[in-house]
């Protein structure tokens, strides 16, 4: 009897628990939760999205290469929207009306309950006369954005462009971006996309059944605002980039200029260049089409996508590995009677030097010397073949950043050309040698470049024996934090004593009566250079100039690549002067303003291919005009 009494109680217990837990979990639900009332949100509740301010964008001193510029987007919520003159709603925000309902069908096809974009980007003068009267289009509102705005028209590879996104890019970044959105798509805008784009604000607004609204949802207590970007510091100086971008004016090139000891690119030139403003607002895609068709490819960012033979450019660099490999010192001499022969290959001098030793090798530029430092490397009986020679030397070159990308704050940086021996062992097989590759000991042959990474030896040759990797943007947001990447010392393996022999060569090279690169030198500066004239197979030689200023504590190394324009000192050599001397001093000695004018006048360019073959007239083509003009005649 009592078991039966127990059990009567444990049963009557249990469903008194039972309705406890749905009564409590009833009174969540509708009380304390959310989850059940937003999973009809698409029908009660919607958002409304504010967009932030992309992050400003300064050069080094602080002076503005990118602001945002206020504009206004015709929305509308398709439902919501009563019969309306269209033809008045186009004149007054001056769009084709035609085009206008094809938006309006899209937004409404995509969704009748959800705010739509129907027209972008309006100014501020058209939204001015469209608040007015937007009172008399039920369903449509104005919802603020930024577009980019460049004061000064310059750095447009550098910068970059902004675009809409796309259904993968939507994708990609989990549901962060909606249709409508805009992203970084090149420059800097992409790299430090998520640093620049800030956090989109958002408004949470409720509507009942009959989809009249009803305020915001839980008194606003949920909706947040929009946090602009965060500011970029670049390490750009403007008044350099203009200069530059001046210079390069009708020329095809590219000029670097780097901060040795911080790796901060200083001038960032790609020629032929666009003003990037012409990439923002309504006419984007119009001028986008228009930029492609420019048969020089102004979207090739060629400082660090473009390919050169560094030619002698690379001699410096090759004579500082003969040092620390022994097999020459700053005395050795050499004979050079105009070229230098090794096997059935001839290297031509331009100048018959005689007896020559490092630094005049250096300052003559002299093709013969560097075969013969080239060859010892190559030669020496520590190796057991030649080839081994070769890798050892390939992993030297290498470390100045030759072959690889050196890691610089864009994308799209390319490697370069640069091969070990399994290439020349795949292409030769077994038969070849030092003889083989010799035009690489002048910088020529299988070996191509960035203007980045030729200005980045300049770099290592400045600071004796190392660089740091070499950026655009030196600060982000109020804390100013920069990469630790680009803080790090990166050593090459030459001991600091070789440097010196060198850097007089190069110095000589600038400034003795022998030089090649006299059109570089500056008054009261210790320019230390080299020109190069690189062999060019579809044209007239590049001209190059690289260097770097002044000798002792150097601020600025450089290197400027002018195509089809001949002899290093022709171009390359005086652009470098004039904006190492605009970075030291400020400004260019008045005697030389009138040869920087003339510089920016000249034009250099490549002839336009001509056709193949031309077009031959159909006999039937032929009869029809003549039959047409005798019609003409007898009228």
């Amino acid at each position: 009897m009592d078991n039966l009494f127990n059990r009567k109680y444990i049963v009557q217990g249990l469903f008194i628990v039972v309705s406890l837990i749905l009564l409590g979990t009833l009174f969540y639900i509708q009380v304390f939760s959310d989850k059940y009332f937003l999973s009809a949100e698409n029908n009660v509740l919607r958002r409304i999205y504010t967009y932030p301010a992309r992050g400003v964008i300064l050069d080094r001193n602080e002076k503005v290469l990118v602001r945002n510029e206020l504009v206004y987007d015709l929305m509308a919520i398709p439902n919501d929207v009563k019969p309306f003159d269209t033809v008045e709603l186009c004149r007054i925000i001056s769009v084709d009306t035609a085009k206008f309902i094809k938006n309006f069908k899209t937004a409404r096809r995509i969704s009748r309950f959800q705010p739509k974009a129907i027209e972008k980007q309006l100014s501020v003068e058209i939204y001015q006369s469209l608040s007015e009267q937007l009172a008399r289009f039920p369903g449509f509102f104005v919802q603020s954005r930024t577009i980019r705005q460049y004061p000064d028209s310059i750095a447009g590879q550098f910068l970059g462009y902004i675009k809409e996104v796309t259904p993968k890019e939507i994708e990609k970044y989990d549901g962060y971006y909606k249709s409508g959105d805009y992203i970084g798509r090149s420059g800097v805008e992409k790299a430090y996309e998520q640093s620049l784009r800030g956090v989109k604000g958002v408004a949470k607004l409720l509507y009942d059944v009959h989809n009249v609204p009803k305020g915001s949802y839980a008194e606003g207590r949920l909706d947040t605002s929009a946090v602009s970007g965060e500011q970029l510091i670049s390490s750009l100086d403007i008044r350099l980039q203009k200069l530059g971008e001046e210079l390069m004016h009708n020329k095809i090139g590219s000029i670097v200029a780097i901060e040795p000891k911080t790796g901060e690119i200083l001038a960032f030139v790609s020629s032929p260049g666009y003003d990037p403003n012409l990439m923002v607002g309504r006419s984007q895609g119009n001028n986008y089409m228009d930029l492609l068709k420019n048969p020089n490819r102004v979207f090739n960012v060629r400082p660090i996508q473009g390919y050169y033979s560094p030619g002698s450019a690379f001699k410096p660099l090759d004579a500082l590995i003969g040092l620390q490999e022994g097999v020459i010192d700053p005395n050795t001499t050499f004979n050079c009677p105009g070229y230098f022969k090794a096997g059935n290959h001839t290297v031509k001098c331009e100048h018959i030097d005689g007896n020559i030793a490092l630094r005049r090798g250096l300052a003559r530029s002299c093709n013969t010397y560097a075969c013969y430092v080239f060859q010892k490397l190559i030669t020496q009986k520590k190796y057991k073949n030649q080839k081994v020679a070769y890798d050892d030397w390939h992993r030297m070159v290498s470390k100045f950043g030759l072959g690889d990308t050196l890691g610089i704050d864009l994308p799209g940086e390319r490697t370069g050309r640069f091969y070990d021996s399994s290439y020349y062992s795949g292409k030769y097989s077994k038969y070849w040698g030092y003889s083989t590759v010799i035009s690489l000991a002048i910088g020529q042959g299988e070996m191509d470049a960035t203007p980045l990474q030729i200005a980045n030896i300049m770099a290592i040759i400045a600071n004796k024996g190392y660089y740091v990797k070499p950026h655009l943007v030196k600060a982000i947001g109020r804390d100013r934090e920069i990469k630790k990447e680009y803080t790090q010392k990166h050593y090459v393996g030459i001991d600091a004593k070789h440097f010196d022999p060198v850097i007089d060569g190069m110095q000589e090279a600038v400034n003795s009566a022998w030089g090649t690169a006299i059109g570089s030198r500056i008054d009261n500066i210790i320019m230390c250079g080299k020109t190069g004239t690189v062999q060019n197979p579809r044209g007239k030689n590049h001209s190059v100039f690289i260097g770097f200023a002044p000798r002792d504590n150097p601020k600025i190394a450089i290197a400027v690549i002018v195509e089809n324009a001949g002899f290093g000192s022709a171009y390359a050599a005086p652009i470098a002067s004039y904006i190492t001397e605009k970075y030291l001093k400020d400004s260019v000695a008045n005697n030389k303003l009138a040869q920087v004018e003339w510089m920016k006048k000249q034009i250099v360019l490549p002839e336009p291919p001509k056709p193949k073959f031309k077009l031959k007239p159909k006999a039937t083509d032929t009869s029809k005009t003549i039959k047409l003009l005798n019609d003409q005649a007898t009228r």
